[in-house]
């Protein structure tokens, strides 16, 4: 029961010791700096160069085994060399073309980017993935390809984000992927 006792005790001096010297805006005042100064914590710049060798290194092997699967004759496929980082329904499939807009539906002004490599010629080629907005949705050719896709914080290569700012409608109908030019 003394060690208790004792524990208590020492709290309590220690606590009315506190009291007494330090005020509650002083208190508050240092709460918030902490909490401040502990939100910027995960900020600081932190040495991942391993890590991104290693992903570098996982992102190529993906991309050249995409490649080698790639064909430059059907575009309703998934396979078709200019949807390696397209995600979402193909256009080709939705009464549009693989850089065209079905009609009824109009291109959105923004875009995510993509390079992806024709079988045919060697080259590696910039591709402008654009949502087609403006219809339902329409549910056919659904593909995921995941070259060269970034995180959600590098929105200009993130395929998930549904691209139809600025469009008259943000209803998604499908996507195209035209060719910007050669990289």
């Amino acid at each position: 029961m003394s060690k208790k006792r004792g524990f208590d005790s020492f709290f309590e001096r220690m606590s009315r010791r506190t009291a007494q010297k330090v005020s509650r805006r002083n208190f508050l005042a240092t709460l918030g700096a902490t909490l401040a100064g502990a939100t910027v914590l995960p900020v600081l710049p932190v040495n991942r160069r391993a890590q991104a060798a290693e992903d570098t290194a996982l992102q190529a092997a993906k991309e050249w085994a995409a490649a080698v699967q790639a064909q430059t004759k059907d575009e309703r496929a998934c396979n078709y060399w200019r949807y390696c980082s397209s995600d979402g329904y193909l256009c080709s499939c939705c009464g549009g073309g693989a850089a065209t807009c079905p009609p009824g539906a109009t291109p959105s002004p923004t875009s995510w980017i993509g390079s992806c490599l024709n079988p045919d010629d060697g080259k590696t080629y910039l591709i402008a993935y654009r949502d087609c907005c403006g219809k339902d949705t329409c549910a056919r050719c659904v593909c995921l390809g995941t070259a060269g896709e970034m995180p959600v914080y590098r929105p200009q290569l993130n395929n998930d984000i549904v691209w139809c700012f600025g469009a008259s409608s943000m209803v998604y109908h499908c996507s195209s992927a035209a060719i910007v030019g050669e990289v």
